[in-house]
């Protein structure tokens, strides 16, 4: 098999789980066929292919370990080593969406919509909402106010910023990519929309009371919305109603993930998740496939924003069978 050159590659999509990989590479305009060459001390395994001329590798969690902001960090890490002409890189998949309808105006997040990690005047892109010290006034006080020392590449939020100026028609960038892979196959089924009728939302009042809200359906062209704020990480996997909507109100937090903190000083991403759970005890898988397709086309939108980085030409060894240009795909000689 061929061996990919990881000198040409400028571009780090992150996605931790199987059905976020999946859906990374149904993005790819074009997939690279071979391997990157690998010694002892190297654990993962790269996918590889570019998007919208960019040069990306996927990189995923081995099958069957816990993810978690440690994972991600091992993960980020080994990225960071391997790829030396890194540029940037995007955290793309599936999150907890936090519901809030005590704002002004309410933010009616719903399963299926798309959450963008952007600093606010109020607070940081991204808080790690598990790390800090307990105290007994404030409860949980976050390590330095819930910032995380890297921020994301300018160019990144720049792309992000292009994109959000088409509010509140900024989902309509999505939809064309979304559409080319909503029928491909994963493991489990399509990437299909279960329907706005199987978003059920439930709310918990202070004393610990649960129960439905009712929402009107939303118009078939407007399905979809993205919205912009804080994002929480942590190793907790949320399922507490009470406990979630604490951390909310308390940090103005839009969602809550599990790897971007562990990602994010090693290479600073942009992170961007789709809805799959509102963070209580009702998850469940049934909406993770078409959250993370539905991210992965946003993170397809940032790509086109951006002008793709060229890495000076160098010498490359002809492998029989294949050609290999820099910055380019690999291609079959057609001689043989």
């Amino acid at each position: 098999m061929s061996e990919l050159d990881p000198e040409l590659y400028t571009v780090a999509w992150f996605a931790p789980l199987e059905i976020e990989a999946q859906a990374a590479l149904h993005m790819l305009d074009n997939r690279h066929r071979g391997r990157f060459p690998m010694g002892r001390g190297d654990d993962y395994v790269f996918q590889a292919g570019d998007i919208c001329g960019h040069n990306v590798i996927i990189a995923t969690l081995p099958a069957g370990q816990e993810y978690g902001t440690g994972s991600a960090a091992a993960l980020a890490s080994q990225v960071k080593k391997f790829f030396p002409n890194l540029w940037f890189g995007l955290l793309v998949g599936v999150a907890a969406g936090l519901p809030n309808f005590s704002r002004s105006p309410p933010l009616d997040i719903r399963l299926g919509d798309v959450l963008v990690g952007l600093p606010t005047t109020e607070s940081a892109g991204l808080i790690a909402y598990d790390l800090g010290k307990e105290t007994e006034e404030d409860g949980l006080q976050l390590l330095r106010f819930g910032h995380v020392l890297a921020t994301t590449e300018t160019v990144v939020r720049s792309a992000i910023g292009s994109i959000k100026l088409l509010a509140p028609s900024d989902a309509e960038v999505i939809f064309p990519y979304y559409e080319n892979i909503k029928y491909k196959r994963h493991s489990n089924g399509t990437f299909v929309d279960p329907g706005q009728e199987q978003d059920i939302l439930y709310q918990i009042d202070d004393d610990g009371n649960e129960g439905l809200v009712r929402r009107e359906r939303r118009p078939d062209d407007e399905r979809t919305r993205v919205w912009y704020g804080t994002i929480g990480s942590g190793d907790k996997l949320m399922k507490n109603a009470q406990k979630r909507n604490e951390l909310r109100d308390k940090y103005n937090i839009i969602g809550l993930e599990m790897e971007a903190a562990g990602t994010m000083n090693r290479i600073p991403v942009g992170v961007v998740r789709g809805v799959c759970d509102y963070g209580d005890e009702h998850k469940n898988k049934e909406w993770q496939p078409y959250a993370a397709a539905i991210a992965a086309a946003y993170a397809k939108a940032v790509l086109s924003e951006i002008p793709a980085r060229t890495i000076p030409n160098k010498p490359v060894a002809p492998q029989k069978g294949w050609l290999r240009m820099a910055n380019a795909p690999l291609l079959k000689d057609p001689s043989t």
